[in-house]
């Protein structure tokens, strides 16, 4: 006897369902995969000058161009929870509330961080303020663990982020450490002052009083070397991870922030980063 044609159906949809589920599983866990997002940064030959102007490193750093809200929407690793803008009224469009251009690079003893932001406010009042808040405030974060080791951490062993708030008082909280260790996590303190030295240039084009240039270098052997032990002197090859949090609350409370190459705290979310050897300035064809 044949079974009821609702029950035929019935048993062809189950398998085609289990399929397309199992789709649906596989392009959410395919649609960021850090461990095939490679983030190459070249070692530097000159030392730069920490001034708050660029020019003397970033042709020869790494930057990938652009960043703002529109081309984000396209990143692999988005998240329109985490990674959004807020609309306090009288904003700009989203896409000329925040740019920027982020530039790193490494030598012997430090790593560099550069960005070029153009911002439409700057806001650096929290009213609950406590130096560890960062977050709350106009500020540039560059999450590394060093080395990567495979093990998916929230601020464990090896991790570090450093954060700059955009205040042109230069506080001193002002260069923040967040970190952890191989008895802690989550370890907040100001980067010794003898590990950081760090420059703002604010309206640097003239064109607006939220703009500005970051420019910092901070001693690996005084910070990664404390978090973790298997970290050693840097050179090209080594593999790190590395996510970049720019937040911009523009007067309203925590929340509005870009995320690149990563998802949060988790450092299994991170990007691939790769020490290189130096890199010559992009050239142009004679004519």
């Amino acid at each position: 006897m044949n079974p009821p044609t609702s029950v035929r159906w019935i048993a062809l949809a189950l398998p085609l369902l289990s399929v397309c589920c199992q789709g649906a599983k596989r392009e959410s866990s395919e649609r960021w995969d850090p461990e095939h997002y490679n983030v190459r940064v070249p070692r530097l030959k000159v030392p730069p000058q920490i001034d708050g102007d660029l020019s003397d490193w970033r042709s020869v750093a790494f930057s990938d161009g652009l960043w703002d809200i529109a081309r984000l929407r396209q990143a692999p690793w988005f998240d329109p929870a985490i990674i959004r803008l807020t609309d306090h009224g009288c904003e700009p469009s989203p896409e000329e509330d925040l740019q920027a251009r982020y530039y790193l690079a490494w030598d012997e003893t430090y790593f560099y961080f550069g960005a070029e932001v153009h911002d439409n406010v700057n806001d650096t009042k929290d009213p609950q303020h406590e130096p560890m808040r960062w977050y709350f405030k106009d500020a540039v974060c560059f999450f590394i663990e060093a080395p990567a080791d495979g093990i998916a951490e929230h601020f464990g062993a090896g991790d570090s982020a450093f954060c700059f708030v955009i205040d042109s008082n230069m506080p001193s909280y002002g260069a923040w450490w967040r970190h952890g260790s191989n008895t802690k996590t989550f370890v907040e303190e100001v980067i010794p002052q003898s590990a950081v030295n760090y420059a703002l240039r604010m309206d640097p084009w003239k064109r607006g009083r939220g703009d500005f240039i970051l420019e910092a270098r901070v001693n690996m052997a005084s910070t990664l070397g404390r978090c973790d032990p298997h970290w050693h002197a840097p050179r090209p090859g080594d593999v790190y991870r590395l996510q970049i949090v720019h937040t911009d609350p523009d007067g309203g409370e925590y929340g509005a922030h870009f995320l690149l190459y990563g998802q949060g705290d988790d450092d299994s979310t991170w990007a691939r980063m790769i020490l290189t050897d130096p890199i010559e300035p992009l050239g142009r064809k004679p004519e």
